[in-house]
C-alpha cells in the first residue's frame, strides 16, 4: 500500500486525508474551517495541526507517508508551489509559498494544483473517467470549472491555467462575470446562476412549486431546491434546469470541437440533479457538434462527490515521485 496527503484548501472549509493511490482508497479524512479571513500563515497552520491530527488518527507512522497535495482555488506557480491568485480566499494570497512553508513545518514534500484540476485528475485515475485516454470535466458548483485530460495527461498549459472552461464566452453581450468577460458560461449555468433564474421568478409571482417548498422565503432556496421542484414536475424548474444544461450543452460541444475527448464528466454539487441536468446538454451537444461522432461519446456524472479533489492531489504527488524516480534512475 503506497499513502499520500492530500489536502483541498477551500473557501469554506481545510479538508484532507490519507489515500491509498494504488487504488484511490480513502483511509482517513478529517476538515475543519477555512477562516480565510485570518490570513494565510493561520490557514497554512491549521492546514498543518490538519495533517498531524490525520496522521495520528490514523495509527500510520508519518514515514508511511510518502509525500503531500495541496489543492485551492485559484492560479498557482506549480514550479515552485506558491500561490498567484486565490480570488476564493481573503487575506492576500499573491505569492504565498505554500509549498515551502508546509514543508518545513511537517516534513513532507508538496505538489500543488487548482482545485478543479485535482478533482478532474482523481475523476480520471478511480472514478467516471476511468479507463478513457480523454475527457473534459466540468465541475459545477458556487462558481464552473474544469479540467482536460488528453492522451492520458492532465493538460495543465501556460502558467498552468488550462481548464478554465467556465469562463469561455456563450453569449458576447451577455452579463459581466466575476472574472470581468461578459457572457461567460459561468454566469448561466452555475449554482448561484440558477438559484438566481428562480428566485427572479418566484418574485414575479411565477406559477411554481417553488413558492411552496421555500415556505415563501427566499433565502431557503438553492439549486437542490430547484431540482426538488422540477423532479416534481413543475415546468417553471424544469425549464431552468434545460436552461442550465443549454448552455453547458454549448459549453461542452465547444470543447468537443476543439479537442475531440471521449467521454465528459460533470461534477460538483449542481451534478446531484442528474439527468434533468444531464439529458439537455446531452440533447445541445447533438444540435451543434457535427464534426465529430458525439453519439459515442459519454455525458456522466462524476462519482467522487467531495472526496475528488484530496484522492486527486494525493495521486498527483504521486505521479511527480514516480517521474522525479525514473529521471533519477535513468
Amino acid at each position: 500500500m503506497k499513502v499520500y496527503a492530500g489536502v483541498d484548501i477551500g473557501g469554506t472549509n481545510i479538508k484532507a486525508g490519507l489515500v491509498n493511490v494504488e487504488n484511490g482508497e480513502l483511509i482517513i479524512s478529517h476538515f475543519v474551517p477555512t477562516q480565510s479571513h485570518l490570513g494565510p500563515e493561520s490557514v497554512l497552520s491549521h492546514t498543518t495541526q490538519l495533517l498531524q491530527k490525520l496522521i495520528s488518527d490514523s495509527g500510520l507512522d508519518q514515514n508511511e507517508i510518502k509525500g503531500l497535495g495541496i489543492s485551492a482555488p485559484g492560479m498557482i506557480d506549480l514550479d515552485t508551489n506558491t500561490t498567484i491568485f486565490l480570488p476564493n480566499l481573503h487575506g492576500g494570497w499573491h505569492q504565498v509559498p505554500v509549498g515551502e512553508w508546509v514543508t518545513s513545518a511537517i516534513g513532507l514534500k508538496v505538489s500543488m494544483l487548482n482545485d478543479v484540476r485535482a478533482i478532474t485528475y482523481a475523476e480520471w485515475q478511480f472514478g467516471a473517467g476511468k479507463g478513457v485516454d480523454s475527457l473534459v470535466c466540468f465541475a459545477v458548483g458556487t462558481g464552473v470549472g474544469g479540467g482536460v485530460v488528453i492522451h492520458n495527461q492532465l493538460v495543465l498549459g501556460f502558467e498552468g491555467t488550462a481548464g478554465e472552461i467556465g469562463h469561455q464566452t456563450v453569449e458576447p453581450n451577455g452579463p459581466l462575470c466575476g472574472c470581468g468577460n461578459h457572457g461567460c458560461l459561468e454566469v448561466y449555468a452555475s449554482g448561484p446562476a440558477i438559484a438566481a433564474e428562480a428566485a427572479r421568478g418566484v418574485r414575479q409571482g411565477w406559477a411554481t412549486k417553488i413558492t411552496d417548498l421555500i415556505d415563501h422565503d427566499l433565502n431557503k432556496l438553492t439549486p437542490k431546491t430547484v431540482a426538488q421542484a422540477a423532479n416534481m414536475g413543475d415546468e417553471f424548474s424544469l425549464e431552468i434546469w434545460q436552461r442550465a444544461g443549454r448552455f453547458l450543452g454549448i459549453g461542452v460541444g465547444n470543447i468537443l470541437t476543439s479537442v475531440g475527448v471521449k467521454r465528459v464528466i460533470i461534477t460538483g454539487g449542481v451534478a446531484n440533479a442528474g439527468d434533468i441536468l444531464l439529458d439537455p446538454i446531452r440533447a445541445e451537444i447533438k444540435n451543434r457538434v457535427f464534426l465529430m461522432p458525439v453519439e459515442k461519446v459519454d455525458v456522466v456524472k462524476g462519482q467522487l462527490g467531495g472526496t475528488a479533489g484530496i484522492i486527486g492531489m494525493a495521486a498527483w504527488r504521486a505521479k511527480q515521485d514516480a517521474l522525479e524516480n525514473a529521471i533519477n534512475h535513468k
